[in-house]
């Protein structure tokens, strides 16, 4: 089994990749939950409901986020009767949101209860929160302090980040789910996320970088060097303490990360990294890197 940290759209473009090489029951998907919230009365999971909607084949890869060919009617319609959100839901997504707020009302984890739509979606995989706690991460701009999604998808492009903050007080533990998985793997993969907003939510989680450094671990710069960082991208880790760089993401990593893997166009230098070509706009970029990937885990565990 090979499990995936996940968080962004790299990451799941990697994934992509990677289930023409593995078979989905080989796969497991770790997943932030710093940018869950509710959303009209509904549990809104972005990172969960990425990996859960991609396995299902019905993720809409152009923006992936959300189901392809959804409608937005309910949304629409809110403004009408005196309601509003903050971003477009849309009305099978909200369908999901509105099932797992019903699951977890009645008592269940949120890994239970992702569990549960899982099986109900007839997934192979293995999708799970890195934390059924409280991980939920505000972006303070200096005037407010916003949900994590709601910083990503609704503030203006040049909006400030002064600090991150974790709405919970202690570190939120890793799930005995998690651990069993991560323990059952032959390699865990940080794929090419924003470290910032999807990786640290989950190595910060209790326990998670101690499991780490007894596997073997690979991680994937988001960052190409040839290519300009996404504003927000760049803003959420100058907050951290680093700069939208692979050299940034190694230091974040380090402790934890075997191999680490940067763009063959990266102008950083980082002693010991494996130079492989990282972009993925195409599903055959995704799956060559898969694939590079997959040959350096099973020539290091072999």
């Amino acid at each position: 089994m090979i499990t995936f940290l996940s968080g962004g759209t790299g990451t799941l473009a990697l994934i992509r990749g990677a289930r023409q090489i593995l078979y989905d029951s080989e796969i497991a998907v770790v997943a932030s939950t710093a940018e869950d919230l509710w959303v009209s009365g509904s549990h809104c999971a972005p990172e969960i409901d990425s990996a859960v909607f991609l396995f299902a084949g019905i993720l809409d890869t152009g923006r992936w986020w959300g189901i392809k060919g959804d409608t937005y009617a309910t949304h629409n319609y809110l403004p009408k009767v005196a309601g509003g959100e903050p971003f477009p839901v849309g009305d099978r997504a909200r369908a999901v949101q509105i099932a797992r707020a019903s699951l977890l009302q009645k008592g269940l984890t949120l890994t239970e209860a992702v569990q549960a739509q899982s099986r109900a979606l007839s997934i192979g995989a293995t999708v799970l929160p890195a934390t059924d706690a409280e991980a939920g991460v505000l972006v303070d701009t200096g005037t407010e302090r916003l949900p994590l999604f709601e910083y990503w998808t609704c503030a203006a492009t040049d909006t400030e980040v002064r600090e991150l903050i974790r709405t919970a007080l202690e570190p939120p533990a890793v799930t005995e789910e998690v651990r069993g998985v991560i323990k059952a793997s032959d390699a865990v993969v940080i794929g090419p996320g924003n470290p910032a907003r999807s990786i640290l939510p989950i190595l910060d989680c209790a326990g998670m970088r101690d499991l780490l450094r007894d596997r073997f671990v690979v991680a994937v710069s988001p960052f190409r060097g040839d290519v300009a960082p996404d504003p927000k991208d760049a803003a959420l880790m100058y907050a951290v303490g680093e700069k939208p760089t692979s050299l940034g993401v190694y230091r974040l990593y380090q402790d934890t990360v075997d191999v680490f893997v940067q763009d063959i166009h990266d102008p950083d230098e980082i002693e010991g990294s494996l130079r492989l070509e990282t972009s993925l706009l195409h599903s055959r970029q995704a799956e060559s890197l898969a694939w590079d990937i997959m040959a350096v885990i099973r020539h290091a565990v072999s």
